[in-house]
């Protein structure tokens, strides 16, 4: 079984495509949220995802794109990206955009054999689903003393987060902490890098963000995880950073925002 894990789109048409040519068959999907905001193509990564389907949880620039959610924690830059959102997306896609549910969501690695059969199964059956943290939606989870009460409050083995838009995560094992960051070779080549997970350990996985980076490596990111072999597959692709510049600058956001894409910062 092949789960492909995507976080923080952030309306970057180009990157999202990239990803989806460069990821292996899958047989589920899960998106950790921020599908839109900062780029400039709201509606059409918000209807890429719907036709991606899978599960969904909720990011902070969805509900501020959509106004369930102020904008008083929010940068100037980040503020007026949101404003544009609002007023670009199709009313369809800002309620498709609303009813995305909150995190964290619970995401079974197995199903019911039929419809008469309940689900009996545990955590260790699953992996758990958050945009910010399993304590709060919105948390940035950074260092590892951020991840640390999460971690040691979790009855998951296993959790996918995004929001800090930094590739890698966090593992607690044996009382010992462990920052996991993948190993790349950079440049503009397509490359992956394994993490081998223990059963004994609880970690915390980012699988970076599809449509702006910040952690020095401007191609996009995303993981994708085997339940079978119990590990992950972290991935960077390349994409057209020029084209999806383009859509920022037609939109008559700030120049920054497409700036730093080239970046990765």
């Amino acid at each position: 079984m092949r789960i492909l894990i995507l976080s923080d789109i952030h309306s970057n048409l180009e990157a999202l495509q990239a990803c989806l040519e460069a990821a292996p068959a899958r047989d589920k999907v899960a998106n950790l949220g921020d599908i839109v905001g900062y780029g400039g193509s709201p509606n059409e990564v918000t209807e890429a995802a719907r036709k991606l389907g899978g599960m969904l949880v909720r990011g902070n620039h969805d509900k501020a794109c959509t106004g369930l959610m102020g904008m008083e924690d929010f940068n100037p830059v980040a503020a007026i990206a949101a404003l544009w959102t609002r007023q670009a997306l199709t009313p369809e896609n800002t309620q498709w955009l609303k009813l995305m549910p909150r995190g964290p969501l619970f995401l079974p690695l197995r199903y019911p054999m039929n419809q008469e059969e309940t689900w009996a199964g545990s955590e260790t059956d699953g992996v758990q689903l958050v945009h910010g943290s399993p304590l709060d939606e919105d948390e940035y989870v950074l260092v590892v003393r951020d991840a640390q009460e999460s971690l040691l409050r979790s009855n998951y083995p296993l959790t996918f987060f995004g929001h800090t838009h930094i590739q890698g995560g966090f593992a607690y094992e044996n009382e010992r902490w462990e920052t996991i960051r993948p190993i790349y070779q950079g440049g503009d080549q397509q490359e992956t890098w394994v993490l081998d997970l223990s059963s004994q350990a609880k970690y915390l996985i980012n699988p970076g963000s599809v449509g702006q980076p910040r952690d020095g490596d401007p191609r996009a990111a995303f993981c994708v995880f085997d339940p079978d072999r119990y590990e992950v597959t972290f991935y960077r692709v390349p994409y057209n950073i020029e084209k999806a510049q383009q859509h920022i600058l037609a939109a008559h956001l700030p120049d920054r925002l497409a700036t730093r894409l080239a970046e990765g910062r």
